[in-house]
């Protein structure tokens, strides 16, 4: 059985327990402890369910085929508490010692779809922070004297959890103090700073106030999934709408970016392209108060929370939204405006591949080099299953601009950048590697049984036959490294960078909904109904209303085609570069639950080139460069301070010796970016000067380049076999 079959036959058993699962979904949960003095949150029926059935799905069908158990419990707890107060802020010590009592409960709690426990915790905590901003609003027009040798301990995540509210209180009178200073030192007066912060506070207070089950649900369950891998997610409906949207690298609405200040929400972008722009009537900053749907009534949507405002903007191809809008420059007591929009399809081509070209002298030679910049890798699968020929994808999108470089910029070299590129589409991985291969395997996946499979390319020739180079840092992961680790087992191309992430499992997207019955969503959507929590999910006995959003799990592990698993070592480049990311904070090799590194039997491939001998020559010719180089010597200095930096957890609040302090390290970073300047031959900027787009230097991929160069000079030391090149199509 395939990889494919395999995953259908899961589906199958998945509908079957979660069918089942549902008819069980109604003994009643624990009583939730109230806290007084605020809106209590509660969850309901559809998160209960949801709970019971991704505890069902791990402990089945995850990789590492494990228990919920107390062990788990105690974990999720430290988790959960973790991500709502990681530097101790919030919670008491005697908040904590209640808490303990759900240490290992959350086990059988979640497999009886019992979230009383989680959610009062929650709770908890929306007081203590509610507390702490109306005690900082009172505290912001206090006269502080700035001149104070006193301190303001900014992280306490590893001192004790505070004894008293009196405790705590000292540490918010201090943030109050040191973020006047920090208005202060930017030249605004005091009496407009004292403003700012206290519209700061009450936004903060407001947006907190509209915190909803669904936000406290996700909290949780990322600290549940976390507890089991670092890459299992549990997506509620909005973020699952979000994650498809950044896959597919499309969605449907008016083409804006929203977002939200001072209760309103506004348009900070108009994405080219779509109604919004091709319309010409709205423009960024422009204010939008309410919102109506085709000729309907309009609803006011001032103090909304921004992703429900943005939810009623968005819509189908094809449907009309219209907007009250208040134009920029204009006061919120001015008429608004009235726009009629069409929603249509909106192609985020600016996070598309893209491609420049770079001419270099090597040996006195010139050599035009093609940069394609893949920040993912991306398909829209929804499109593509519809049968649209001009679905977007990475490799139709690559293809387009390699087809491009090749016979209109006439470039020697091609250089794919795949540096911050955390992955995406296992399937783009491997037909993108088919534009640089011949046929052949291009990455082994081993199933949760044990199962190998060999994934290949199964498309003859290749696209680009010339010289190629792969761009990575510690942030490629997942798919940039399955197409990384190909091209380097196959030397077919040279990877320079720094070690990459290490993300080596492969997840399977499962859309909850897929899995129940209509009959079933009719019975959850009447419970639901019944449910009046606060910030409940949509309420109705239609089940069309029931969204039990999208799990991500972790169900397999891929392998290189020489056997090698990229999980935790991820791929070391042929050529490495210091990285500008500190290795030890970032990395699948920091994540404790992470899976270990492994290695398999290699497939049966045939590498184009042994590119070993090259390599050393190139290696050795790039360390000389960077010894020399005044941009990476600046890099491994902020290294450093980065990592004397994480030891401090405390800042004066003497204004006088913090501006002593910054005015020094603006002079330092000042007289080295006009060092570094001199050196590329631009002139002198002095303290508050803008610095340009074009003034921008990114000394990595110039490095880069120069291996490449480097390359294509010892390219006669190697034979290459890539096969027949295809047809013009």
């Amino acid at each position: 059985m395939d990889f494919k079959s395999f995953k259908e036959m899961l589906k199958r058993i998945f509908f079957v327990i979660f069918t089942g699962a549902v008819l069980a979904c109604h003994a009643a949960p624990k009583p939730q402890p109230v806290v007084e003095g605020i809106t209590n949150i509660k969850p309901d029926q559809q998160q209960q369910l949801v709970i019971k059935e991704v505890v069902n799905l791990i402990e089945s069908y995850n990789y590492k085929k494990i228990q919920i158990n107390d062990s788990i419990s105690s974990i999720i707890l430290d988790r959960y508490i973790k991500s709502l107060d990681q530097g101790k802020n919030y919670f008491l010590a005697s908040d904590i010692k209640e808490f303990e009592k759900y240490r290992y409960t959350l086990d059988d709690d979640f497999k009886n779809g019992d979230l009383s426990g989680p959610f009062y915790i929650y709770n908890v905590y929306a007081k203590r922070l509610n507390d702490y901003f109306s005690y900082s609003l009172a505290q912001i027009k206090t006269k502080f004297d700035f001149n104070q040798n006193d301190t303001y301990v900014y992280d306490r995540e590893k001192l004790p959890w505070a004894v008293s509210s009196a405790a705590l209180n000292d540490t918010w009178k201090k943030r109050v103090k040191y973020e006047l200073i920090n208005l202060n030192l930017a030249g605004t007066p005091e009496a407009k700073n004292v403003e700012t912060l206290t519209k700061r506070y009450q936004n903060l207070q407001s947006q907190t106030s509209k915190m909803n089950n669904q936000d406290v649900f996700q909290i949780l369950m990322d600290a549940f999934t976390e507890s089991i891998d670092p890459h299992t997610n549990y997506f509620n409906p909005t973020n699952a709408a979000a994650f498809n949207e950044d896959m597919s690298r499309s969605f449907e609405g008016i083409g804006a970016r929203l977002q939200l200040e001072n209760e309103v929400v506004k348009i900070s972008e108009i994405i080219a392209g779509g109604p919004a722009f091709k319309g010409k009537q709205l423009s960024a900053g422009d204010r939008i108060i309410a919102v109506a749907q085709g000729d309907g009534e309009f609803v006011d949507v001032v103090g909304w929370r921004l992703d429900n405002t943005v939810a009623k903007i968005k819509g189908p191809k094809g449907t009309k939204v219209r907007l009250k809008v208040i134009p920029v420059g204009k006061e919120m007591s001015s008429k608004p405006v009235i726009i009629e929009l069409v929603r249509d399809k909106i192609v985020l081509e600016e996070t598309s591949a893209k491609k420049k070209v770079k001419t270099i002298s090597s040996n006195g030679k010139d050599i035009k080099i093609g940069i394609i910049t893949l920040p993912a890798f991306y398909a829209d699968f929804k499109a593509a299953n519809a049968g649209d020929k001009n679905y977007k994808s990475t490799t139709r999108d690559v293809r387009k601009l390699i087809d491009s470089l090749k016979n209109y910029d006439k470039v020697n070299a091609i250089v794919m950048d795949l540096r911050g590129n955390g992955g995406g589409s296992l399937v783009e991985a491997i037909s993108l590697t088919g534009l640089f291969i011949d046929r052949g395997p291009v990455v082994q996946v081993k199933d949760l049984r044990g199962k190998i499979e060999v994934d290949e390319d199964e498309n003859s020739g290749v696209v680009w036959d010339g010289p190629l180079g792969v761009m990575v840092d510690r942030l490629s992961a997942s798919a940039s490294e399955i197409f990384a680790g190909a091209i380097q087992d196959y030397g077919r191309g040279i990877i320079m960078g720094s070690q990459t992430y290490g993300k080596g499992t492969v997840q399977s997207s499962i859309d909850l909904n897929k899995l129940v019955n209509p009959s079933m969503l009719q019975r959850v959507a009447g419970l639901i109904s019944k449910d009046k929590t606060v910030g409940t999910s949509p309420s109705g006995t239609n089940p069309a209303d029931v969204n039990l959003g999208q799990i991500n799990l972790t169900m397999a592990k891929f392998y290189r085609v020489a056997g090698s698993s990229t999980q935790h070592k991820g791929v070391t480049p042929d050529v490495v570069f210091p990285s500008i990311y500190p290795m030890d904070k970032i990395g699948e090799d920091t994540e404790p639950s992470a899976l270990p590194w492994d290695v398999i039997p290699s497939s049966n491939f045939k590498a184009v080139a042994n590119l070993t001998a090259v390599k050393a020559q190139l290696t050795k010719n790039s360390e000389q460069r960077i010894a020399n180089s005044l941009d990476f010597k600046y890099l491994k200095q902020d290294m450093a301070d980065l990592k004397k930096r994480d030891t401090e957890v405390s800042v004066t609040l003497n204004e006088a010796k913090l501006k002593a302090e910054r005015d020094a390290q603006e002079a330092k970073a000042l007289a080295r970016q006009n060092e570094l300047r001199a050196l590329r031959g631009l002139p002198a900027i002095k303290k508050g000067d803008k610095v340009t787009k074009k003034d921008a230097f990114d000394f990595i991929e110039d490095e880069s380049l120069k291996v490449m160069g480097d390359f294509m000079q010892q390219s006669g030391n190697y034979v290459m076999n890539l096969g027949a090149m295809p047809k013009n199509n």
